[in-house]
């Protein structure tokens, strides 16, 4: 089996959004449940390209279908804590995007889990893969992973 990863550190991005956890993330055993890391990462995304990608969620002909998911945990998370998410782009394709997702308790320097979404660009009403419309390209560059040295 390969060696884990370490986890990475908040300077590894480039948009950042707090946010604060809510009683009702927490599960039986008093973290913040796994599923809710993935609601975190939506929320994240949706926010970078509404805000900074000028994307129109309900009007846009040209919205991002998620293909594939993935999150490793590093440390717990509880409420009340406030947390920092931070996204990067990993790859940006012609039609697709692998988004990187950090999740930091707003205290600490690396990440308390990390993940990864990708979309792909689909027209809304064929739902046929198309280009990334410009405007969001751009804003994607912008938050570009610099490539490993691996």
């Amino acid at each position: 089996m390969s060696e884990r990863r370490a986890p990475p550190a908040r300077g590894d991005y480039g948009f950042y959004l707090d946010f604060k956890t809510r009683w009702i993330d927490n599960d039986l055993y008093g973290h913040v449940n796994n599923v809710v890391y993935y609601s975190y990462f939506d929320t994240l995304i949706a926010e970078f390209l509404i805000h900074e990608g000028g994307f129109d969620p309900h009007g846009d002909p040209v919205v991002g279908m998620a293909v594939e998911t993935g999150c490793r945990f590093h440390a717990s998370l509880r409420y009340p804590d406030r947390i920092v998410a931070g996204l990067r782009v990993g790859h940006l394709g012609r039609s697709s995007v692998r988004w990187e997702i950090g999740i930091f308790n707003a205290a600490g320097g690396t990440a308390a889990a990390d993940g990864h979404f990708v979309h792909v660009f689909v027209e809304r009403a064929s739902q046929r893969p198309v280009p990334i419309p410009e405007r969001l390209r751009t804003a994607m560059a912008g938050i570009r992973a610099a490539p490993s040295a691996a």
